[in-house]
């Protein structure tokens, strides 16, 4: 051990000699030690089989008994071992509280053996082992604070290669891959069931200078959300209890989400996680450029489909509307405003007009021209659903692409 030696060398030879009578009661030290450790805890018994500890500790004890007596320059033998403990503990998962106090409850059983060792002999003796008694538990403390360090620095390696590989876990089944092997490693390695209501979201935030991160606001009793930050957007993979559904989350993200998001369906495993994401990236791409709503995309199936094949939607709205396209910019924002107010009212022209600040004959007048620019009647279901879906596919192209694509 370090510290202050004896300062003669006879002092030194006796302190030597007190410290061999301890070695040679070693196993008997080691039996007392693992003795009161087990007193104090019995976690030490569930971490560390007992015959491994029991040849760990009669290392321990014999490494730091024979530094005390070793020579001023020798080789801080007791401090390489420390080191290395703290590592191995910590692998092991023993608590780091548990593991301090295992070495000074080793250094205190060594001290006690010391002094009741040569208070047996001479009171020479008593006086040379009285006097080391600083050099004993500065070494004591010095062990401590670099076992206490290797455990730290080992457990946030540990922590660092668990999140990596909770993080390819979660990567690969947001990627589509749903081997058995695959889905039961991840479902242990979350703490999460294999098979249960699963729901995706997809958010693209905003920048968040010096608030908290989106993630930490989301508490609620019934779901539990695991969140995976990529490139250019936040994925979070929803637990939903029997009791929570897609109105609940939806209505925990409103609020707080400051970019556009996307919620998938129900489905029923982390198997199927791939596509719940597929179908929530679709949702969030209906969402309007500038408008930050969280999109269900049980709620914009339509619009799903639109954007879903941008070259058949661009052929949707030439076909359906081209001729209205060729109008003057003014005029076709009216009509094209006026149909989709018509539409958000459920085709009442009165609500419609309030919404847009005139009378009703005048929507119904610009419904009319609609019907004449693009041949299709409103009164027909089928001519209905392209005019709907042309729409959508006008109003989440025509700035330059649907969020996403």
């Amino acid at each position: 051990m370090g510290g202050t030696r004896p300062r003669t060398g006879r002092d030194w030879k006796l302190l030597a000699e007190t410290c061999g009578a301890l070695l040679e009661r070693l196993p008997e030290l080691v039996e007392e030690y693992l003795r009161r450790l087990g007193a104090h805890s019995t976690a030490y018994g569930r971490v560390i089989p007992y015959d491994q500890h029991w040849q760990e500790a009669e290392e321990a004890l014999r490494i730091g008994i024979e530094s005390i007596r070793a020579p001023r320059d020798s080789p801080r033998r007791d401090l390489e071992h420390a080191e290395r403990l703290g590592r191995r503990r910590a692998q092991q998962g023993l608590p780091l509280e548990l593991l301090v106090h295992a070495y000074r409850e080793a250094g205190r059983l060594v001290w006690e053996t010391l002094l009741e060792t040569a208070a047996a002999q001479t009171s020479e003796r008593m006086e040379v082992v009285m006097r080391s008694g600083t050099m004993v538990w500065s070494a004591v403390d010095e062990q401590t604070d670099l076992l206490s360090e290797a455990y730290r620095a080992t457990e946030l390696e540990l922590r660092r290669r668990t999140d990596e590989r909770l993080r390819a876990l979660l990567d690969a089944l947001l990627d589509g891959q749903c081997a058995p092997e695959l889905t039961s490693r991840a479902a242990a390695g979350l703490d999460m069931p294999e098979h249960g209501r699963y729901a995706v979201v997809v958010l693209r935030l905003a920048r968040r200078e010096g608030r908290e991160p989106f993630h930490r606001l989301i508490r609620d009793p019934g779901m539990r959300i695991v969140w995976r930050m990529r490139a250019d957007c936040e994925v979070g993979i929803v637990a939903l209890s029997e009791g929570a559904g897609l109105d609940a989350l939806a209505g925990l993200l409103d609020g707080h989400c400051l970019g556009p998001g996307g919620i998938s369906p129900v489905v029923e495993g982390l198997a199927e996680l791939g596509w719940a994401r597929q179908l929530a990236e679709l949702a969030l791409r209906t969402c309007p450029r500038g408008e930050t709503g969280v999109m269900r995309f049980d709620r914009r199936m339509p619009a799903a489909l639109v954007v879903g094949r941008p070259d058949l939607a661009a052929r949707l709205v030439a076909e359906v509307f081209g001729e209205l396209l060729a109008q003057d910019p003014a005029d076709r924002a009216v009509l094209l405003e006026t149909l989709e107010a018509w539409l958000d009212c459920e085709g009442s022209a009165g609500r419609a007009a309030g919404r847009l600040y005139c009378h009703r004959n005048t929507v119904f007048n610009r419904l009319r021209r609609l019907e004449q620019l693009t041949g299709r009647a409103l009164s027909r279901p089928r001519d209905l659903t392209e005019m709907t879906l042309a729409l959508d596919a006008h109003m989440l192209t025509s700035t330059g692409g649907a969020p996403g694509s």
